[in-house]
């Protein structure tokens, strides 16, 4: 299987996780750590499941695969996201050392890998992560746009991250 055929894969899982953050009534967003051709973690936000504002996604599945493998180390993973990381979870993934990171959707309004900044390839930091991005971000936009656009429409009013 090609690089871009399995990033896709795995992104459709972690659009899966999105999904199901979107039936609690969370923002949807999803993740799966994957190492070889596994899932050993997946996430998706619980900020308001929890009242948790390190709830996202990211953080949830980067915490599961650091159980999952008994290290804090997950050098031999890729992180697949729907939406393009914040500050905190960029944080955590440089932290982690995830060698690889494939994003959907960029986040212009705080997305930290190459919309505002790009903190997980900071030249300054003991870690640089490679970063795909792009991969079904038109699922995860409309995915997204829909979320907001019923929150609006039912009154609740937008919900951030």
């Amino acid at each position: 299987m090609s690089l871009a055929a399995a990033d896709e894969r795995w992104m459709r899982a972690a659009l899966a996780q999105a999904s199901a953050a979107e039936g609690l009534g969370e923002v949807p967003v999803g993740a799966v750590v994957v190492r070889g051709d596994e899932v050993i973690a997946a996430g998706h936000n619980l900020t308001h499941t929890t009242s948790d504002p390190a709830g996202h996604a990211e953080m949830i599945a980067i915490r599961r695969a650091a159980e999952a493998t008994g290290h804090w180390r997950l050098l031999d993973c890729t992180l697949y996201v729907t939406l393009e990381p914040c500050a905190m979870c960029a944080g955590v993934i440089v932290l982690s050392r995830i060698p690889r990171m494939v994003f959907a959707a960029h986040d212009p309004k705080a997305g930290m890998c190459g919309s505002l900044e790009n903190l997980v390839q900071d030249p300054r930091l003991n870690h640089r992560v490679e970063l795909t991005a792009g991969v079904l971000a038109e699922e995860s936009g409309d995915l997204l746009r829909a979320f907001f656009r019923a929150r609006r429409q039912s009154g609740k009013g937008p919900t951030l991250r």
